[in-house]
């Protein structure tokens, strides 16, 4: 009975758990530059005596998805998008450099340049810094030029401010931190890759696939139901053995 009991908990918590990281895939699937992310178990066999029949459900790793998300032009000169593989470099609140797919950018009171989040975002010296009055224009390498406004200077003076630092560590060395950036394994920022592109007037949106998600959820409700089920059926038979035992005494 205890055996039952173990193993089924094993399951329906592991159920449980990969539930919960799809339900947070459902809520970002509208983020701008959101990966997915998943639970991963395993089945491990008992030791022990009696039959090798039993095994239990322990956690193995979580994933992230890493696939690009769909394009969509916004017009907007602060959007920009990650063509193919690469990340945006911010500074993270801890202040350490960390990585970034949402371009959704604007400026803070200061005219600092930093996402929808407000993390900065970094340059090659720092922040990067937007001067007032001037619109401004990021190239697909990531340079951010500014252009006086009428009454502010001369209508065809581009001046380049900074250029925004773009990455490309191996995926591996990656790890997803609770305010949702990334950041290096080993805590040393990625070195600026100049193959990295950037779409300019762009977003890239989540890369949820929300029918399969919906299907992947409609499975896990499933499994955790039938997890329970059997705890159900060890309860009743330990009420059965326990009625058993009373009357033979």
């Amino acid at each position: 009975m205890d055996r039952l009991i173990f193993t089924a908990m094993t399951g329906a918590s592991q159920a449980a758990m990969q539930q919960a990281g799809v339900a947070q895939n459902l809520a970002n699937v509208s983020t701008v530059g959101y990966r997915a992310i998943e639970y991963r178990s395993r089945a491990v066999p008992v030791l022990g005596p009696g039959a090798a029949t039993r095994a239990f459900a322990v956690d193995a790793s979580i994933a992230n998805a890493f696939d690009q998300g769909p394009l969509t032009t916004t017009g907007r000169p602060l959007d920009v998008a990650v063509e193919g593989a690469g990340w945006i470099a911010v500074l993270g609140s801890d202040g350490r450099e960390a990585y970034t797919r949402a371009g959704n950018l604007r400026t803070d009171a200061n005219g600092l340049l930093q996402t929808s989040a407000g993390s900065l975002v970094l340059g090659e010296g720092g922040p990067i810094a937007l001067p007032p009055d001037n619109n401004i224009v990021i190239a697909a390498d990531g340079t951010v030029s500014s252009i006086p406004r009428v009454g502010a200077g001369a209508l065809n003076s581009v001046n380049v401010v900074g250029q925004i630092k773009l990455v490309n560590p191996p995926e591996s060395d990656l790890v997803r931190g609770d305010d949702g950036l990334f950041r290096t394994r080993n805590g040393v920022p990625a070195l600026a890759d100049e193959n990295v592109k950037l779409v300019p007037e762009a977003l890239e949106g989540s890369n949820v696939n929300s029918v399969d998600a919906m299907v992947r959820m409609i499975s896990l409700a499933r499994q955790f139901e039938m997890q329970v089920r059997m705890l159900q059926t060890a309860d009743a038979n330990a009420r059965s053995a326990t009625q058993i035992l009373t009357i033979n005494s």
